[in-house]
């Protein structure tokens, strides 16, 4: 979910929701209530624990952010000299998993097809929005914080991409988690468990009461996503050169050596999901 959430046009709620750990997430943050806070007021810790699963999200949320530390600085080199490669292997991830998250929808009736179609042109939509410029106002930071993670907990909608809209994916990911700057990552992080806290109360109660089509939703929002990681795209800059404002995508015209590369490197992709699956699958069992 680290990796996922560090790259613009990939959710780290695919990769929770295709590794069987989406609702459990979710019920998890929506577990702090006013019945955990009583249980540690009470200083019934162990109970406190128990209920709100605080193992488990301890866990994922370990992971997250040693991915985010470790990855941030390897990602930002992979992106900039060899960006067709990187994009295609994301494409490949996140295709083949459109396959695992369509699967769990129990029946594809009519209104599930249409909740499908509906979830791609959103994401369709959000992607050929313009980014806005950077901007380090702590309200707005808080605000990043809150949007990203309610995308970020959407899969098929990348919290990472939603930052790039917002203007401040470079600030966020690149330039404070690099430098370690607090007064931009506090703010963030406020946003993000608010974000969290608030959101998952409300996925928690649609997935509860009505499973069927919000699955079939975020399965169009996956399928949607893949316009974001066409991996052969140029940056189109404004004029000062200073700022992406859009991105090209275009179709190679000759199946070169990079082609073929990049290519392999999508498949290669394909098959992490797969295995993802696999295991899964196996711990589910166990």
């Amino acid at each position: 979910m680290g990796i996922g959430n560090i790259i613009p046009g990939v959710s780290g709620g695919t990769i929770a929701l295709i590794t069987g750990i989406y609702e459990r997430f979710i019920h998890a943050f929506r577990s702090f209530d006013v019945k955990s806070v009583r249980l540690l007021l009470k200083g019934d810790i162990k109970a406190f624990l128990k209920y709100t699963d605080f193992g488990f999200l301890t866990a994922v949320f370990v992971g997250i952010l040693v991915s985010i530390i470790v990855l941030a600085k390897i990602l930002g080199y992979t992106f900039k000299y060899y960006p067709v490669y990187t994009w295609a292997y994301f494409f490949g991830l996140i295709l083949s998993s459109v396959y695992f998250v369509g699967k769990t929808v129990e029946r594809w009736n009519v209104a599930a097809v249409i909740s499908m179609i509906t979830g791609v042109l959103i994401a369709v939509g959000i992607s050929l929005f313009s980014p806005a410029t950077p901007n380090d106002n702590p309200w707005y930071l808080l605000l990043c914080g809150i949007v990203a993670v309610c995308s970020m907990m959407l899969p098929g909608l990348s919290g990472s991409f939603v930052l790039v809209l917002m203007g401040n994916y470079e600030l966020i990911f690149v330039d404070a988690v690099n430098n370690l700057e607090w007064a931009i990552l506090i703010p963030v992080a406020v946003g993000t468990l608010i974000g969290l806290i608030g959101f998952s109360r409300f996925l928690a109660w649609i997935l509860k009461n009505y499973r069927n089509v919000t699955i079939a939703l975020l399965t169009g929002f996956v399928i949607g996503s893949l316009n974001l990681l066409w991996p052969w795209q140029t940056s189109v800059y404004n004029e000062a050169g200073t700022r992406i404002i859009a991105y090209k995508k275009f179709i190679p015209e000759h199946l070169d050596a990079e082609v073929r590369w990049s290519l392999l490197i999508m498949l290669a992709g394909v098959i992490t999901i797969v295995l993802l699956e696999v295991f899964a699958a196996k711990q589910e069992k166990a």
